[in-house]
């Protein structure tokens, strides 16, 4: 909300400056932001809504003022209130030949209506003509209307037009094709099957821009079928080693990372393309190994890249090497201070002993340390990850803490779920005979055979609540 209104108050003081809008707008603003309670907003929306109604109905409104009456609109809309009764204006403005007007227009209809709503036929006729435009600024208004308000019937009428797009000079123009035809693809896949040749050709556009873009519908395809797309795995690696080697733009780096978002995108699809796959993930160890080397720990998004490297190097062929510079990572994660970090760590952490239990050992202590955090979402990870570590070497390390987290809580029915994961754990390691061993004080001893019986009740576990029952009797 905060965000929305900071917005607003750039929007309606940057109009000031040289768009033609009055000082109402800026004073709307102000006073939703000076709102001491949602029921005083909601007066003044209310109030600016009566506003706006009664001056669209005015004819002679002109086109500036109408289209800042329709941003007024959008912002009361966007704060939770009707504004279907100017829904058929912003219909009316995509028509303009103005450019910004028809650019707000566009903007408004998109946020207004979806695929759904009755209004849409009145805005693809503007679509199709727009897309034929002369200017790539219009052309490129026309496609993100296209894949927001474009539905699965509607489709088949601006398909063509769009597929023209993608070899269109301007890579603005060529990126923001792809983007709708993945958006077409999501909505009906059956409609662009026929089509797939053409994200396989922009892979290999010369600009970044619209090769990243391509990287998203080629995704969502390689889930549907990996095999289809094995002959693309040295490709992807190319492509990545020369975003990992800084040879895109300085343009496309976040935080110093080179293309962060292009490089994440390209680990999911190598993972899934690597799963079960000795040869298509031999062509990714080297690559993969650069990251690590080079990979920065200092900002989020350099950590983000060396997580997704993990879940990379855990879904595909498994490879020693990498396995350690996975673990090395991990541990960092684990040693954090970050909460986040902490918990990227635990999942980081959860993932490779799949591959490899011996890789929890030398990270048993930071994982038990993690239960000891004021994080309740770290605490329930870092106990399903120690549930999965438990092995007869450490049960009685992992479980003594796991009994002592399960007294700390108060939620029942989690410390049910505790006490029903510890035994079964039992079902290899004889858990009763240790509790019953353990020096614990009396009033614990009680309080815990109580959890772990209701718990044994609930999930039905017959021969353990009679040995439960006499542990009680006992106690």
């Amino acid at each position: 909300m905060e965000q929305l209104r900071t917005i607003g108050r750039e929007l309606a003081m940057g109009s000031q400056g040289g768009w033609g809008q009055s000082k109402e707008f800026l004073d709307l603003v102000k006073s939703i932001g000076e709102a001491r309670s949602k029921a005083e907003e909601d007066r003044i929306i209310i109030r600016e809504l009566e506003y706006l109604k009664r001056r669209l109905a005015d004819p002679d409104v002109p086109r500036r003022k109408m289209k800042e009456l329709l941003l007024r609109l959008v912002y009361a809309e966007m704060l939770g209130h009707d504004a279907s009764f100017g829904h058929i204006h912003a219909v009316k403005m995509t028509h303009d030949e103005s450019l910004p007007l028809k650019r707000t227009g566009y903007l408004a209809v998109a946020l207004f209506i979806d695929e759904r709503h009755d209004l849409v036929i009145l805005v693809v006729n503007t679509i199709q003509k727009d897309l034929r435009s002369d200017n790539y600024l219009v052309v490129c208004a026309a496609l993100t209307a296209a894949s927001r308000l474009i539905g699965e019937e509607a489709i088949p009428a601006v398909l063509p037009q769009v597929v023209d797009l993608l070899a269109h000079p301007k890579e603005a123009v060529r990126k923001k094709a792809v983007m709708a035809l993945h958006r077409f693809y999501q909505r009906s896949p059956s409609s662009v099957s026929h089509l797939v040749s053409n994200f396989r050709k922009r892979l290999c556009d010369n600009d970044p821009g619209v090769m990243g873009a391509t990287l998203c519908p080629l995704y969502d395809l390689i889930l549907e079928d990996p095999n289809a797309y094995k002959d693309l795995v040295v490709s992807f690696v190319n492509i990545l080693k020369q975003v990992a080697e800084r040879r895109l733009p300085t343009s496309y780096d976040y935080h110093q990372m080179p293309a962060p978002f292009i490089q994440i995108k390209l680990l999911k699809i190598l993972a899934v393309l690597g799963s079960g796959d000795k040869q298509a993930s031999g062509h990714m160890y080297t690559v993969l190994g650069d990251i690590f080397r080079k990979g920065d720990s200092a900002s989020n998004i350099g950590n983000a890249i060396l997580y997704e490297c993990i879940c990379c190097i855990s879904c595909i062929f498994p490879n020693s090497k990498m396995l350690d510079a996975a673990a090395e990572t991990t541990s960092k994660f684990l040693k954090s201070d970050s909460h986040n970090l902490k918990y990227m760590g635990i999942d980081a952490l959860g993932r490779l002993i799949k591959i490899n239990p011996d890789i929890a050992e030398e990270h048993q202590l930071a994982v038990i340390d993690c239960l000891e955090d004021p994080d309740d979402t770290l605490k329930r990870k870092t106990f399903e990850l120690l549930y999965k570590m438990t092995k007869s070497t450490n049960i009685e390390v992992i479980v003594d803490r796991m009994i002592e987290y399960m007294i700390s809580i108060t939620d029942h029915h989690y410390k049910a779920e505790i006490a029903s994961r510890c035994f079964s754990v039992d079902m290899t390691v004889n858990f009763y005979s240790m509790i019953s061993l353990k020096p614990l004080h009396p009033h614990i001893q009680i309080h815990l055979v109580w959890t772990i019986f209701m718990a044994c009740i609930k999930f039905k576990l017959i021969f353990t609540v009679s040995l439960l029952y006499n542990s009680m009797f006992c106690c």
